[in-house]
C-alpha cells in the first residue's frame, strides 16, 4: 500500500462569521491507528467512533493502516460533531471507494452509527462563506436544507444519509439541489392584536412611539393592568423586516441552533421573553466557545423582560452597554466574539412588592422603605437608557364593557411603517434605520427645533435635572413624533409629548416614599 493523501472542505464557526476547515487525511503503512489532530474538541475527538461505525455499517471497509486526520487550520479550536461527514469521504476517498475530484466541493454534518446524517448549527452563514470561496457544491443535512438554499451562486444538496450521498458522488443517482423559497415578510403573531386591548389610548400612543423609532420602553403599573398584554402585540405593529434583516437574524439563530426545522429565513421580527431567573450569561451570551444570547436572539426585534424589578442585578446591569452600541462582545482566551443586539427593549414592572403604589383606588400596603428599596432594584444607568416611561393605570369598567373595536394593529403598523420609511430614506448614507440609532453627533442635523420648542425643552431640562443622555433621548423620541406628523422640525407639541415620557421616574423614582 501506497501512501494516500487528501483534503476535504468544511467549515466551522467564529462568532457570527464562519471559516473554511481542510479536513487533511493521510493513509499510511504501519500499525493501524486512527488520530485526529489540529484542536480538536472532545465532540470532535468522538466522530472517530461515530465514523468507523457509520463506515462498517453502510457496507464498506475501514481503511487498514496509520489514518491520521489535520483539522486546518490547526491553531483554531474546532467545535462540535459538523466535521463527521467531510471525515467519512475522506476515509472513503482514501480507502478508493469514491475516485471523483471533490476539491470544488464542502461537505457539513453529523453522522448517526447507521449513517444518517443529522442536522447542524451555523448552516447559512456556513453556505455563505462556501460561496466566497468559491466552493461550487456543498452537502448540509436534509433538515437544513431551507436555509442553505438561501443563498444564490451555489449548489446546496440536502442529504439525509451515507447512501444517497455515496450514490451522488459516484454518479449512480444525482441529488435535487435545493430550490430557495422566495421570501416574504410576514407578523409576529397573527393570532395578536390590539384590537382586543380595551382602553389604555395612552400607553397604545407611546408604544406606536416606540415601533416608529426604534426606542426603549418602561412599562409601569399595578397588576392586571395590561404591561404584558400591550407588550406581547408589539411586535404587531413594527414594520415588517427587510431581506437583509431577515438574512442576518436567521444566521444568528442558525448559530444558536435555535432555527426551527424547514425554515429558511426568519420573516417576522423576533420576540424574545426571557423568564426572570435567566442569568447574565445566558441574556448576553457566553460559554467557553460563546453563543448568542436572548438579547442577540432578539436581534431586530423585541426583547421584552416582565418583572423586570426581579431579575438579578448582573442580568440587568449586562444589558447597559449592548443596548447602547448595538452588539455585544464577550472575549476568551481564544478571542473575542461580537454579535449584533439591535433590538427594542420593554420592560414591565409593578410599582411596588404588593403593586398597588400610586393606584387611584386601592391602598398600597408596603412601607416607604420598601417600596423604596423595590424601586432601587431598577439601576439609575439603566433606567437613563430607557426612552419612554409608561404609566400604565387600570382600565375602567366602562372601556373593558364596551362592545366598541379598538384600532387593530394593521391600521397602527400603516402609520409606524410610514414614519420607519421617512428614517431610512433620511439615514440611508449612515448605514441606520431608525431615531434610536442617531449618534449625539447626528442630533444638530437632524433633529432641528424650533425656538419654541427648544425654550420647552431648556426648561425641562433645568426642572427635571436632565443628564445628557436623557436630553439626547427625549430629541430622538421628539423627532420620532415628528415623524409620525411628518413635520420636517420637531415643534413644541413634540417636545411636550416627548418629555412627559421621561416624567415617571421623577414620579416613583424621586422621592417615592410619598404616596
Amino acid at each position: 500500500m501506497t501512501e494516500i493523501f487528501t483534503s476535504i472542505n468544511s467549515f466551522g464557526l467564529f462568532g457570527m462569521n464562519a471559516y473554511g476547515v481542510s479536513v487533511e487525511i493521510d493513509l499510511s503503512r504501519g500499525i493501524p491507528m486512527f488520530e485526529i489532530v489540529g484542536l480538536p474538541d472532545t465532540a470532535v475527538k468522538e466522530s472517530r467512533d461515530r465514523v468507523r461505525s457509520a463506515i462498517k455499517n453502510g457496507g464498506f471497509e475501514f481503511p487498514l493502516g496509520r489514518v491520521v486526520v489535520n483539522l486546518a487550520p490547526a491553531d483554531v479550536k474546532k467545535i462540535g460533531s459538523l466535521y463527521d461527514l467531510p471525515l467519512f469521504i475522506g476515509l472513503l476517498y482514501v480507502s478508493g471507494v469514491i475516485e471523483r475530484d471533490l476539491s470544488d466541493c464542502a461537505f457539513i454534518g453529523e453522522l448517526s452509527l447507521s449513517g444518517e446524517i443529522c442536522p447542524a448549527s451555523g448552516i447559512l452563514p456556513m453556505v455563505m462563506e462556501a460561496k466566497a470561496q468559491g466552493i461550487r457544491s456543498i452537502f448540509v443535512p436534509y433538515a437544513n436544507s431551507a436555509e442553505g438554499a438561501v443563498v444564490e451562486g451555489i449548489e446546496v444538496y440536502p442529504v439525509k444519509n451515507i447512501t444517497e450521498l455515496i450514490d451522488h458522488l459516484k454518479g449512480t443517482k444525482t441529488l435535487p439541489a435545493a430550490q430557495a423559497k422566495p421570501f416574504e415578510a410576514g407578523v409576529a403573531d397573527s393570532l395578536l392584536d390590539y384590537s382586543e386591548v380595551k382602553g389604555q389610548a395612552g400607553a397604545k400612543r407611546a408604544l406606536e412611539i416606540a415601533a416608529a423609532g426604534g426606542h426603549n420602553v418602561l412599562l409601569i403599573g399595578p397588576p392586571g393592568s395590561g404591561k404584558s398584554m400591550l407588550a406581547k402585540r408589539l411586535p404587531t405593529i413594527l414594520p415588517p423586516l427587510t431581506f437583509d434583516e431577515a438574512i442576518e437574524t436567521t444566521k444568528i439563530h442558525s448559530i444558536a441552533g435555535a432555527l426551527p426545522a424547514g425554515v429558511s429565513l426568519i420573516s417576522a421580527r423576533p420576540y424574545r421573553h426571557p423568564h426572570h431567573t435567566v442569568s447574565a450569561v445566558a441574556l448576553s451570551g457566553g460559554s467557553a466557545y460563546p453563543k448568542p444570547g436572548e438579547i442577540s436572539l432578539a436581534h431586530n426585534g423585541v426583547l421584552f423582560l416582565d418583572e423586570l424589578p426581579e431579575f438579578t442585578r448582573p442580568a440587568m446591569e449586562v444589558l447597559r452597554q449592548p443596548i447602547e452600541d448595538g452588539c455585544v462582545s464577550i472575549s476568551r482566551v481564544n478571542g473575542t466574539y461580537t454579535y449584533p443586539c439591535s433590538v427594542m427593549l420593554v420592560g414591565a414592572m409593578n410599582p411596588c412588592k404588593c403593586g398597588y403604589f400610586g393606584h387611584p383606588t386601592r391602598q398600597c400596603s408596603c412601607s416607604p422603605v420598601s417600596v423604596s428599596k423595590y424601586l432601587s432594584k431598577i439601576s439609575g444607568p439603566l433606567l437613563d437608557r430607557l426612552d419612554l416611561h409608561i404609566e400604565v393605570m387600570p382600565v375602567e369598567f366602562e372601556h373593558l364593557s364596551s362592545g366598541q373595536k379598538a384600532e387593530c394593529s394593521a391600521d397602527i403598523r400603516a402609520r409606524v411603517s410610514a414614519a420607519r420609511a421617512l428614517q431610512v430614506e433620511r439615514y440611508k448614507k449612515f448605514g441606520i434605520s431608525c431615531n434610536a440609532k442617531i449618534t449625539p453627533a447626528m442630533l444638530d442635523e437632524f433633529c432641528i427645533m424650533t425656538p419654541a420648542a427648544k425654550n420647552i425643552l431648556k426648561r425641562a431640562f433645568d426642572t427635571m435635572g436632565l443628564s445628557a443622555r436623557g436630553y439626547d433621548r427625549i430629541l430622538k423620541v421628539a423627532r420620532t413624533i415628528a415623524d409620525l406628523d411628518r413635520a420636517q422640525k420637531i415643534d413644541t407639541c413634540h417636545i411636550a409629548e416627548a418629555v412627559q415620557y421621561r416624567s415617571l421616574d421623577r414620579k416613583y423614582w424621586a422621592g417615592n416614599a410619598h404616596r
